[in-house]
């Protein structure tokens, strides 16, 4: 997520990540430029030039605060690929300073791998003038200090197919090879109008844009309501990237978007096979137990403050109906293909208690 002026805009000067994120009269538009470096296995560069960093276990970290949409991505490929061993993880806290991400949550606020307060330092590292917003997801080379890239879609992408030899045995394709076509169209789509269409909802400086920008999520949910009612996952009979991509946006839908956002048309609870879908990843091992419900409310009803200005956090929804049965299985599909579930979250990288479906 963006950590600037707004999701998604050139921060400016000050490189704020608090403030207002609304434009009078504007419709949202995300800032889509980000450091395109690509982590390739052997270091060559991507296919229109990006520069190349080689795979090698125990060089990079990985910057992801629970509580955004794009960082959570990552979190959850890390997860169900096993690359925990090979890629460490660092997650901030879920809201910001005047400047950027904070590592407020641990000891002495300060990143224990990077020895930084704020992952601001790390882009400075290597870019001085920096220009645009402090996002994460962000990797960045522990030897150097330096962030290596922010491009949270290929981030994932790279994960699935160039971190190969570091995957756990057992992991699944989740980019395989003859459904990339498939998913790579269900993806622009899912971005475009339902990742992205929650914020031109919520930062619409307009009712012209907000009516527009609600109009077309709810399209693209109608879409996906019929689509998710005669098949267990996006694309295939197996988990997959299209999975991830939307799960994050539907797990943050009811507790945020709904309400804060304006996305008011129904709630997730009342999509059958939305909420059926969504319910039965937050149950699969690497989805729900990365969900901190507390981080996601705590980040967009505090750090946004031209839309909530009094930062109160509400108390609700109850999220204990996320761990109801969901008898998705009778679509019939198999989540991890040939594969495996990942195993127990890692040591220091739980949920707190009381911030995932458990709270109520």
């Amino acid at each position: 997520m963006i950590a600037a002026v707004a999701d998604g805009t050139d921060s400016g000067a000050s490189h704020s990540t608090r403030g207002a994120y609304v434009t009078d009269g504007a419709e949202f538009n995300r800032d889509t430029n980000y450091i395109e470096d690509r982590i390739t296995r052997d270091g060559r560069p991507g296919l229109n030039g990006e520069p190349g960093w080689p795979v090698e276990a125990g060089r990079y970290r990985l910057i992801a605060a629970r509580a955004c949409p794009w960082a959570n991505r990552t979190v959850i490929v890390r997860r169900l690929l096993g690359l925990e061993d090979a890629l460490s993880l660092g997650q901030p806290g879920p809201t910001h300073d005047a400047r950027s991400w904070t590592f407020d949550l641990d000891p002495g606020g300060v990143d224990p791998v990077l020895g930084i307060e704020r992952i601001q330092s790390a882009y400075f590292r290597r870019f001085p003038d920096y220009p645009r917003g402090i996002t994460v997801p962000a990797i960045v080379d522990v030897a150097s200090g330096a962030v290596v890239t922010n491009n949270f879609p290929q981030i994932t992408l790279d994960f699935a197919t160039e971190w190969t030899r570091f995957h756990r045995v057992g992991a699944p394709d989740l980019y395989p090879e003859h459904l990339r076509a498939e998913i790579d169209a269900v993806n622009k789509r899912v971005f475009t109008e339902v990742n992205n269409g929650v914020y031109r909802c919520g930062f619409a400086g307009s009712q012209e844009a907000y009516d527009s920008a609600h109009s077309r999520l709810w399209t693209a949910l109608d879409w996906l309501e019929e689509h998710l009612t005669g098949q267990r996952y996006l694309v295939g009979d197996t988990i997959t990237e299209a999975d991830v991509r939307l799960f994050t946006t539907l797990a943050r839908f009811d507790a945020v978007y709904h309400g804060h956002f304006k996305c008011n048309r129904q709630k997730l609870t009342e999509l059958p096979a939305l909420w059926g879908y969504a319910r039965d990843l937050f149950q699969t091992p690497g989805f729900g137990d990365t969900i901190d419900f507390v981080q996601i409310k705590q980040h967009y009803y505090v750090v946004h403050e031209d839309i909530n200005p009094t930062g109160i956090v509400p108390q609700g929804p109850d999220l204990s109906c996320w761990l109801e049965p969901h008898a998705r299985e009778a679509l019939g599909g198999r989540p991890f293909g040939d594969g495996t579930p990942p195993g127990p979250v890692r040591p220091g990288e739980e949920i707190a208690p009381g911030h995932g479906a458990d709270q109520h």
